[in-house]
């Protein structure tokens, strides 16, 4: 491990948080991972989030395994393991990091809840925010560039993010209707798993009874947990019109290149406290 002194607490789990874990984790840093006791992660087969239901994932070369406590975190993570645990505040590993390890812990808030929720540009010596709702110089340290386009991946260190859209990417012709949403709210149900492959207006579950059909010929590249209580509108499902299945089990494209601006970002900071530790 190159960087055991420059620990990475990740705020969220999902599958663009989890493509950042996989740059940061290749690079040789300690990554600890934080989520909700219950994950609305939809990307299930590539999100670290998903040990926090099922007590460990492998998402291509990464493992990850659910701890119980912020001490045990910190250790699996030295281990080259990805420690996944239920959410606690960021100042608690802070603490642990200063007092412990004589550490400078780095904090990335990938919860792409495109808003602010409670991150502030204190909480550590660099914190970096994924996507819209942070200002670089106020919220945090950077922002990386979420929005697809010749800008993803991009680190701003002054301003913000491109602002959400609300509508998904378009892949193979397919925008806002590759996206499953809880047409009421309750429990959700499912008939077929993630890497099946569907046909238009194909049944593949329910939540409370109000059925969810397969709106085009195509994989199923995420479906929220089952027994998951949901509101209403909320994405639970994703369906892809290309016709591969091994897109379902490997990290995208998009998170990559995220991944890879967190990691940038993360390299200049370093860099910088090296040469002034000279």
């Amino acid at each position: 491990m190159l960087f055991p002194n420059h620990p990475i607490l990740i705020r969220g789990g999902g599958d663009l948080a989890t493509g950042v874990a996989y740059r940061l984790h290749h690079a040789g840093f300690p990554v600890i991972v934080t989520e909700l006791a219950n994950p609305l992660v939809v990307r299930r087969r590539v999100a670290l989030a998903t040990a926090v239901l099922e007590g460990e994932i492998t998402v291509e070369t990464l493992r990850g395994v659910r701890v119980e406590s912020p001490e045990d975190a910190w250790t699996l993570a030295h281990t080259g393991v990805i420690p996944v645990l239920v959410a606690p505040d960021p100042g608690t590993f802070l603490n642990l990091s200063l007092v412990t390890r004589n550490s400078s812990l780095i904090l990335v808030d990938a919860r792409m809840a495109k808003r602010n929720i409670d991150t502030t540009v204190g909480q550590a010596p660099l914190v970096i925010a994924l996507g819209p709702g942070f200002i670089a110089g106020t919220d945090c340290h950077a922002v990386i560039e979420t929005n697809r386009g010749h800008r993803l991946g991009r680190v701003i260190w002054r301003g913000a993010a491109e602002p959400n859209t609300g509508t998904p990417g378009i892949v193979a012709g397919k925008g806002r209707e590759r996206v499953l949403r809880a047409p009421v709210a309750g429990t959700v149900s499912w008939q077929v798993t993630i890497g099946n492959r569907v046909r238009a207006e194909e049944i593949m579950g329910d939540v409370a009874g109000h059925a969810i059909a397969a709106p085009f010929d195509g994989v199923v590249r995420g479906l929220i947990a089952p027994g998951t209580i949901v509101p209403v509108g909320l994405k639970i499902g994703d369906v892809d019109p290309r016709d591969d299945v091994s897109a379902a089990f490997t990290i995208s494209d998009k998170a990559l290149a995220i991944g890879g601006g967190v990691l940038e970002a993360v390299l200049i900071h370093v860099n910088q406290q090296e040469r002034h530790s000279e």
